[in-house]
């Protein structure tokens, strides 16, 4: 008998396509959602690793799209204090500073106030962080502050002509393991995750579609009735719509290329730093898995999906010679550890710029010739709840009696415990696994909270932990990955579960990556037997 159709049917494994998942599951939907690489293999995991509403989003008058994603930093932060949190930002100001091109702002400016020829004044800085401490109703965050910078710990790396600063509060948040944590709690709410797995044909009728698959593990295909398709794609969002769905449709994406470095770290205290260039465009300087510095991003044009994205050597050099010009010790390309470069999917708005495409998202349900479909342009990574349950609301007429929002304040695995809550699971998790010291337990705590427990389980020595592979990694947390986490490769493991490879050879990788498969071949013959 032919499987009954699900509701729902999810192409793309990226942060939009899994809280989509995640929502409509926690609302009774059947769910299926397909990826054809790892979950966020491309655009979710090149990220800045910002929660943040988008200061620079201002000077475009973008304001609804800063208000949510200001709303959503503190509604985000509550569900994964695991893996997001408060960090503070330092605007070194200077007269100096310039508009990037035409925004709507500088227009405006150069109106009323043309002798200033083009800078940025402080006085608009200083209302710019008025409007970003207020427009969210702001209540965990700390406010913006003034800040001298002769003689402090902020101003110690800053060239000797910078002498105040703004400081101001947005959050970070590790991108790939939110991707990881919404799908796992999208299964555990009875969506079907599948990774590797592509979609080589969605056909249309009436009353559904037929999706086709092929399952990367053994060529073997499938095929998927539903009643609603999403099409989150990311960047192949146009190619699903005009190849997979063929569907004959005008809308269209912009891909836009981000690249970063990541250097050793550069300064000792933990906060970051927003530069801006002399050509208008900005720049953050992140403190990074302890030891690192992570610095971007680039805006470029990239107008091919099927190429992988890569931080060119012209990037590199623009993002040496931007931090440059703010530290007092220059750095070089022999800084760098790890390049990453990502595209994103902005709804192709006829913007001059790729910096100034908009980023907010733009959902669009085609009902032309058959069943719907629901296509997924743009959005950041901040506003991904609003995202999936605005998408929601679109799906919902499709779909008798379907229950309201409800993913606010709903925490995600592992992260339910107060937001001031780290440091006491850390020490309580060292007390638990004396044989953890303190960055080891930190980690485990940023990666998993209060999953940690469960994933080491009954371990009572490092012995128990299994075979040791560098970095803090051992068997047993690579077990985890596989079972609960759908890693299948060690670089699943260490550049998308965590970022263990900025610490780990390349033959600790490939031995990682030896287990991994013998470990899944012995599970494979298991089952068959």
């Amino acid at each position: 008998m032919a499987a009954a159709p699900v509701d729902l049917f999810v192409i793309g494994g990226g942060i939009n396509g899994a809280g989509i998942a995640r929502d409509a599951a926690g609302r009774g939907l059947s769910v299926t959602l397909a990826e054809m690489n790892d979950l966020a293999s491309a655009t979710s995991s090149a990220s800045t690793k910002l929660f943040h509403g988008g200061l620079r989003y201002l000077e475009y008058f973008e304001i609804g799209l800063v208000r949510h994603a200001l709303t959503e930093r503190e509604v985000l932060l509550k569900a994964m204090p695991h893996i997001s949190w408060p960090m503070r930002f330092v605007l070194p100001y200077h007269r100096d500073m310039r508009f990037e091109g035409d925004t709507p702002t500088s227009k405006l400016l150069r109106l009323f106030m043309p002798w200033m020829r083009g800078r940025r004044p402080a006085w608009l800085i200083r209302l710019g962080l008025f409007l970003y401490d207020n427009l969210g109703g702001r209540k965990i965050l700390p406010p913006t502050r003034s800040l001298s910078l002769r003689g402090t710990p902020e101003g110690a790396p800053l060239e000797d002509r910078f002498e105040k600063a703004f400081e101001y509060s947005d959050c970070w948040i590790e991108d790939s393991r939110l991707v990881v944590l919404n799908a796992r709690d999208a299964e555990l709410r009875g969506a079907r995750i599948m990774t590797r797995t592509k979609v080589v044909s969605a056909d249309r009728s009436a009353d559904g579609w037929a999706v086709t698959v092929e399952h990367g593990a053994d060529g073997q295909r499938e095929v998927i009735h539903a009643k609603m398709l999403v099409n989150a794609g990311g960047p192949w969002v146009g190619d699903i719509i005009h190849n997979t769905a063929r569907l004959n449709s005008s809308e269209g994406v912009r891909l836009v290329r981000g690249s970063h470095i990541v250097t050793k770290r550069l300064y000792d205290h933990d906060k970051c730093y927003f530069f801006q260039g002399t050509d208008g465009r900005i720049i953050f300087t992140i403190p990074y898995e302890q030891d690192f510095t992570l610095i971007g991003t680039t805006d470029a044009d990239h107008p091919d999906p099927s190429v992988t994205p890569e931080c060119t050597p012209e990037e590199q050099d623009y993002l040496i010679d931007f931090v440059n010009g703010y530290l007092k010790q220059d750095i070089t390309r022999k800084d760098i550890v790890w390049t990453y470069s990502g595209v994103r999917p902005l709804y192709d708005d006829g913007a001059s710029s790729a910096t100034a495409a908009t980023r907010d998202y733009t959902l669009k349900v085609d009902k032309t010739g058959g069943a719907p479909i629901l296509n997924v342009f743009g959005g950041k990574i901040t506003t991904y709840r609003k995202l999936a349950e605005d998408a929601l609301e679109l799906i919902a007429p499709h779909f008798d009696g379907l229950s309201g929002h409800w993913t606010a304040g709903v925490a995600l695995p592992g992260g339910d415990f107060p937001v001031d809550g780290v440091a006491q699971l850390i020490a309580r998790l060292k007390a638990d696994y004396d044989f953890l010291d303190e960055s080891w337990a930190a980690r485990l705590i940023r990666a998993y909270g209060t999953d940690a427990w469960a994933m080491a389980g009954e371990a009572r020595t490092l012995a128990d932990m299994g075979e040791h592979f560098g970095g803090t990694l051992t068997a047993r947390e690579a077990a985890w990955l596989m079972n609960k986490e759908y890693a299948l490769s060690a670089e699943d493991v260490v550049w998308r579960r965590s970022k263990l490879g900025l610490r780990m050879d390349e033959t600790q990788i490939a031995r990682l990556d030896e287990w991994m498969q013998m470990r899944a071949a012995k599970q494979a013959a298991s089952a068959a037997e």
